[in-house]
């Protein structure tokens, strides 16, 4: 059983005229265009004296882009009036949704830093427009767990090597190793190989055994973990790619099988609507046929003045 209504009631035709409007690329373009300009409008308010001067155009233009947003949504809500629960199964939907409505809160209203942060948040809506950065982000969040595990392992290494430098250059070197703390932060700056040149110099006068160090610390650090977290990454994103592509592939399938299965609907209206018109023109042509005056024999062959539709009208007769 699915969620779906019949396409021949009102909510089917007004989900239909809806999702013509939404999944148009001129309807997703304008959109995009409406969430740049919001961005642009909150960048305009940082200038104080900008946001001093026209700060009632300012805010028309904000007011206008969120009459928008909500046309918007309620555009996208009636392209799922025939099956309401398929809205709540898409992630964006339920992210746009939150927004807009945030912004009609009157406790988020009222407090303004929350509100600039909610209206921060429309800008990442970019990505539903753009397969491209929606992708990456999908990368991303699928790359948080191995991410999880490399900063684990940074840490790990960072660690041993800080206790290592504490023990070797805390008193010829406490500006950068004479603590734990220290000694780690150092060491974290050096992953960049940023100012490793320096270290390297500086340990030397200490003794030449520390070049072992930090190009142990440089190689493992800066070369092996960096491409450890580039192939965590890269393989999030591959299977990122593969998502997108396979979502792509059911909805263009189940748009084919709503087409399909809209079509044999509208097929049976208009088979419905042939049946009740067939049966208006029987009870017609029945009402106007005059009453025989008393029982007579039927003729063995068809009746040559019921004229060369007889035949067939009398079993469309006898078959109702």
């Amino acid at each position: 059983m699915t969620d779906t209504m019949p396409a021949g009631t009102g909510r089917g035709r007004l989900a239909g005229h809806c999702r013509g409007i939404t999944e148009a690329p001129s309807f997703g373009m304008g959109v995009f265009v409406v969430i740049l300009i919001n961005a642009g409008l909150m960048g305009a308010e940082t200038y104080s004296g900008l946001a001093t001067s026209q700060g009632r155009i300012l805010q028309l233009a904000e007011n206008g882009c969120l009459v928008l947003f909500t046309l918007e949504m309620v555009l996208r809500l009636g392209s799922y009036a025939d099956r309401p629960k398929a809205f709540f199964r898409d992630p964006w939907n339920i992210f746009d949704l939150l927004i807009v409505t945030s912004a009609f809160l009157p406790f988020l209203r009222s407090n303004t830093t929350v509100l600039r942060l909610l209206r921060l948040a429309r800008v990442l809506r970019t990505a539903r427009f753009l397969p491209h950065l929606r992708i990456l982000l999908l990368a991303v969040g699928r790359s948080l767990p191995g991410t999880a595990s490399f900063l684990f392992v940074g840490a790990l290494v960072v660690y041993v090597y800080a206790m290592v430098g504490w023990v070797c250059f805390a008193h010829s070197d406490p500006q950068h190793y004479g603590s734990i703390g220290r000694a780690a932060l150092t060491l974290f700056l050096l992953t960049t190989l940023d100012g490793l040149t320096d270290a390297v110099r500086a340990g030397l006068e200490i003794s030449r055994f520390s070049i072992v160090y930090y190009a142990s610390y440089a190689l493992l650090a800066s070369f092996v973990l960096v491409n450890v977290l580039i192939g965590v990454v890269l393989n999030s994103l591959d299977e990122a790619r593969e998502m997108e592509e396979a979502d792509a592939r059911a909805r263009e399938r189940a748009g084919r099988d709503m087409d399909a299965a809209d079509e044999v609907r509208e097929r049976i209206v208009a088979a419905r609507l042939a049946l009740d018109d067939l049966e208006a023109s029987l009870d017609l042509a029945r009402s106007a046929r005059p009453a025989a005056p008393g029982p007579r024999e039927e003729p063995d062959g068809p009746d040559p003045a019921d004229g060369p539709d007889a035949a067939p009208r009398r079993q469309l007769e006898s078959a109702v």
